[in-house]
């Protein structure tokens, strides 16, 4: 026998076994981490378009700007109802900033640091936006070769908007009252319940109370959607807000142009001022955009043909419209405050300025201290 090549013992044989046994056991545990990371990672991806769309528009918040009674109601709106988790409903007409109103909302709350995601109800048909909303499994329908999570999924700890939410269908509003209810959704194909933790902002252009009378909209869907509703008010109800609108968007295109625009021509601020606004603050946007394109001189001009012709003012206002505005609005506020300037009440927060650029603006417009004296 040769001693040099002794035959291992059955402990040895054991003992490398449990050592194989326990590695194995190592890389299983890693595989299945490494599923889970993927898995995670997966989920992120899928996050990825909402939250640059969050960082887009983060900076849009300041076209909620403005000095009118209206805005300052509406902003007064958002901080009252941010530290809660009702649901919201946003009522106003196309272009006024409903959006900007449930980011506000998101980013003032304590959700701010979780997902923002938006969706258009009215731009997807009924079956498109349930697998959007709710998601779908493998082989819930022809072409569902994977399992897709839904936006509310995506949502989770986070806020969903649901835009032009009159537009959904019956069948599917019985589904997102369920949600309201009971916090839990299905995915399409599935037959799991699935909690969700997730703040609903919903808005609409259209009359709801109306479409419930019609028998377009549940009546039950309605109430759980009208717990907190914001009206944002149209552009032509708040005129003397235009040029704060302008000197807002004039800072975001000269960033974006690499342009030097600080002002807009008198006479185009006068046209401004007249138009009745049929798309509001979105239709500005466009103009002062187009008006960089074409014209970029300093101050701005904008061709009246612009307009739409059949809601120009029969007659430009006077020279002194702005001026007269900022004069009115001074006015009325200081009327509301009883006078004071200072503190919460006062004419400077009504008006959301610092109240030595108040103290400036009177000093500009000669307005005096007895209120009586300024009437003309």
């Amino acid at each position: 026998m040769n001693d040099d090549h002794p035959t291992p013992t059955s402990e040895s044989s054991e003992s490398t076994v449990a050592i194989s046994r326990q590695r194995l056991v190592e890389l299983l545990a890693l595989a299945a981490e490494n599923i889970a990371l993927r898995a995670a990672l997966a989920e992120l991806q899928k996050q990825v378009p909402f939250l640059r769309d969050e960082i887009k528009h983060e900076r849009d918040l300041r076209g909620l700007t403005g000095a009118s009674p209206a805005m300052k109601a509406v902003r007064q709106a958002i901080q009252q109802v941010a530290r809660t988790d009702s649901t919201v409903l946003i009522l106003g007409e196309t272009g006024t900033g409903k959006e900007l109103v449930a980011r506000a909302i998101h980013q003032v709350g304590p959700r701010r640091e979780q997902p923002f995601i938006a969706i258009n109800c009215a731009a997807l048909n009924p079956s498109v936006l349930t697998s959007e909303l709710f998601g779908h499994e493998v082989g819930a329908f022809t072409g569902a070769s994977k399992r897709r999570i839904g936006r509310f999924e995506l949502a989770q700890r986070g806020t969903i908007f649901l835009d032009e939410v009159a537009e959904i269908a019956h069948d599917l509003q019985v589904l997102l009252l369920r949600v309201l209810q009971e916090r839990v959704i299905e995915r399409v194909g599935g037959n799991e319940s699935i909690p969700v933790d997730v703040r609903v902002i919903a808005a609409t252009h259209r009359d709801l109370e109306r479409a419930v009378n019609d028998g377009r909209f549940r009546a039950d869907l309605f109430f759980r959607l009208n717990v907190f509703p914001i009206r944002v008010p149209p552009l032509r109800e708040r005129r003397e807000d235009i040029p704060d609108l302008i000197q807002h968007f004039l800072h975001a295109f000269n960033r974006r142009m690499n342009r030097q625009v600080r002002q807009v021509e008198p006479e185009t601020l006068r046209l401004l001022l007249g138009y009745a606004w049929p798309g509001n603050v979105r239709e500005l946007e466009n103009l002062v955009e187009r008006a960089m394109i074409v014209h970029a001189d300093d101050p701005l001009r904008m061709d009246p043909s612009w307009l739409l012709a059949d809601r120009r003012p029969a007659e430009a206002p006077p020279a002194g419209s702005l001026r007269e505005t900022e004069r009115q609005s001074i006015l009325s506020a200081r009327e509301r405050s009883g006078g004071k300037i200072y503190g919460a009440a006062g004419a400077a927060a009504i008006l959301g300025l610092k109240p030595t650029t108040l103290y400036g603006k009177i000093r500009k417009h000669g307005i005096t201290k007895d209120p009586r004296n300024d009437e003309q």
